[in-house]
């Protein structure tokens, strides 16, 4: 296979930032699901959670940028005791927030109050919803998984999200159940609108579509069957050159749970962090300059071929029609 770095025409240098619009912070490993093709490797048994002291110096980098957005993911974030804390400071400095919701995690013991917390704060909504099949969501997410989810959104529709002229903003998310690439993002969410309005009531305002990352635990249940070097090359004979102006490290920072700095959360997975000019890694807790940052190459392998296939996949779905 021909490396990314080479197909990309500039050993690996090819992609700079043009301006970092988002900030994602990742709270953790810890979730209530540990789905098949998790990148993250989270699950219930995982200890990994940001401190409280690295929120604080998140909220102390987010104050002295003029990053318009903050994207919180995990792991399933709202599980970490902080989580509250983040949203609420990141508001006051008047940022827009994101919540990456399993949807499930708002029937964790004590969590009831979430959905009353993301209306009362405007947090824009991006939850995952594999299919809208019961039997596909269920075989990746876990038995009972899609009933809970439905639910979810019911109870979100209830307040206003997905409605419209609400402005609360409930996206949900697509990602095959196989290994291959996801449709068109368009027809699929005419689909997805049509099977939930439908059958269940639900409504919401869009659908991202993303590749599986072929890392982590969906890579080691791709080689149990058999299949990791068939998608790695359906990946790679699919790269699109046109995605790479809008690939979403030229526009994001990662930050670990422990406070380590990364291109994008996939890097963050695979330990490849954003390092200074003396080659040592970045960590949120030494308020670094975006201008530190801005002068660093992003570091590409492998795995950028899932980002570059196709339509593209980025955090916000796919970057071309």
């Amino acid at each position: 296979m021909l490396a990314f770095a080479q197909r990309t025409g500039r050993n690996g240098n090819g992609l700079s930032r043009r301006a970092i619009d988002v900030l994602q912070v990742n709270m953790g490993k810890y979730c209530n699901q540990a789905c098949i093709h998790c990148h993250v490797e989270s699950g219930p048994t995982r200890k990994e959670m940001m401190s409280r002291e690295t929120v604080n110096a998140v909220l102390r980098f987010l104050e002295a940028t003029n990053i318009p957005t903050i994207d919180i993911t995990g792991g399933a974030p709202e599980l970490n005791p902080n989580f509250d804390d983040l949203v609420e400071s990141a508001v006051g400095l008047g940022r827009h927030v994101l919540d990456r919701c399993n949807l499930t995690v708002i029937f964790e013991p004590g969590k009831e109050y979430l959905p009353t917390f993301f209306q009362r704060h405007r947090v824009e909504l991006i939850c995952s919803l594999p299919c809208y099949s019961e039997e596909n969501v269920d075989r990746q997410r876990g038995k009972g998984t899609f009933e809970l989810s439905i639910r979810a959104l019911r109870v979100f529709n209830e307040l206003g999200y997905g409605r419209p002229q609400s402005g609360l903003v409930l996206n949900l998310v697509y990602n095959p159940v196989g290994p291959h690439l996801p449709p068109p993002q368009a027809k699929l969410e005419q689909d997805y609108k049509k099977e939930l309005r439908e059958k269940f009531g639900i409504e919401f305002d869009h659908l991202y579509c993303l590749s599986n990352m072929p890392i982590t635990r969906y890579a080691m249940h791709l080689k149990l069957r058999g299949e990791y070097d068939r998608y790695m090359e359906l990946l790679r004979s699919n790269f699109n050159p046109a995605t790479v102006d809008q690939v979403m490290c030229r526009t994001l920072i990662s930050v670990g749970w422990e406070g380590s700095l990364y291109d994008c959360d996939f890097n963050q997975m695979l330990e490849l962090p954003i390092r200074d000019g003396g080659g040592r890694p970045l960590n949120i807790t030494m308020l670094p300059s975006l201008d530190q940052i801005m002068s660093r190459a992003i570091t590409v392998a492998n795995h950028c071929y899932a980002c570059t296939a196709g339509s593209g996949s980025s955090c916000g779905g796919a970057l071309f029609s």
